[in-house]
């Protein structure tokens, strides 16, 4: 009777464990006044031929001032600053609290843009300067008399593209915060329900419509994954998804971080 050779003894492949994800907590930023990037309009000056006027929607918690500048950049501490002041002076306007208000430049302020490229118009030059800032600035009294006043502001920079029918569409490339000394960048948050926008100026959030996690589907999804921000779910789904992947199903990039955020509801704030 020949030996039967079974060979080595099958040793089980262990896969090595998914790198770790840090989980985080979002730290709650109240914005005292939004411009609602969407509604960013130019239109045209019926008493200037050729000029165009600033115009978009807005929300307001406390009375404040816009500030509309063509051709300006963010230097320190988010002050914004004319690249050419004479060309274009910057244009301060004050605003009353409230929401949903429709803001429009005065008639016979507009602004000529025909002296520049289109492609000047179209993207930011190398040094940050971009063809059109709305500065929203609202001053809070501070609690103690020996305090200074707080400046808040919310900046919003962008770029012009000349349709076909020879209007300008604003692009909005970036929306920054400035919030009691301390600069934050606001980003869009795909999936995560935020039933009221007022008594919340600016959170940042967009509603698509489903509320329930992508992977359980029974769960509120409160969970955003970072930096890409693809992917909503609910913080039980999150933490297996923390051990099991470190890369975005949806675009594989690598995930940083888990960014648990409180949602709010109706009820809670009325």
């Amino acid at each position: 009777m020949r030996p039967v050779f079974f060979g080595p003894p099958q040793v089980p492949v262990m896969q090595p464990p998914a790198p770790y994800v840090e989980h985080q907590s979002a730290k709650k930023v109240k914005n005292d006044v939004n411009v609602h990037k969407a509604t960013v309009r130019l239109e045209a000056d019926d008493l200037n031929p050729g000029h165009h006027l600033v115009s978009f929607v807005f929300d307001a918690l406390f009375d404040g001032s816009f500030t509309i500048i063509f051709f300006a950049k963010e230097e320190s501490n988010c002050t914004i600053v004319p690249d050419l002041p004479e060309a274009f002076p910057p244009i301060k306007v004050p605003f009353k609290k409230g929401t949903a208000q429709k803001f429009l430049q005065a008639p016979g302020t507009g602004t000529d843009l025909g002296f520049f490229s289109l492609d000047d118009l179209s993207k930011p030059s190398p040094e940050e300067v971009y063809p059109l800032v709305i500065s929203a600035e609202t001053v809070i009294s501070p609690s103690s008399v020996s305090e200074e006043p707080f400046v808040h502001k919310q900046i919003t920079q962008a770029c012009l593209e000349k349709t076909n029918d020879g209007s300008f569409k604003v692009k909005v490339m970036k929306q920054i915060l400035w919030i009691e000394g301390d600069r934050y960048e606001l980003h869009e948050l795909y999936g995560i329900d935020n039933s009221t926008t007022q008594g919340n100026a600016a959170l940042g959030l967009e509603d698509t419509g489903d509320k329930e996690c992508v992977i359980c589907l029974t769960e509120p999804k409160n969970t955003a994954v970072m930096p890409c921000r693809h992917l909503c779910l609910c913080s039980d789904c999150a933490k297996e998804l923390r051990f099991q992947s470190n890369k975005c199903p949806i675009c594989r990039q690598p995930i940083a971080e888990l960014l648990e955020i409180k949602v709010e509801s109706s009820d809670e704030q009325h």
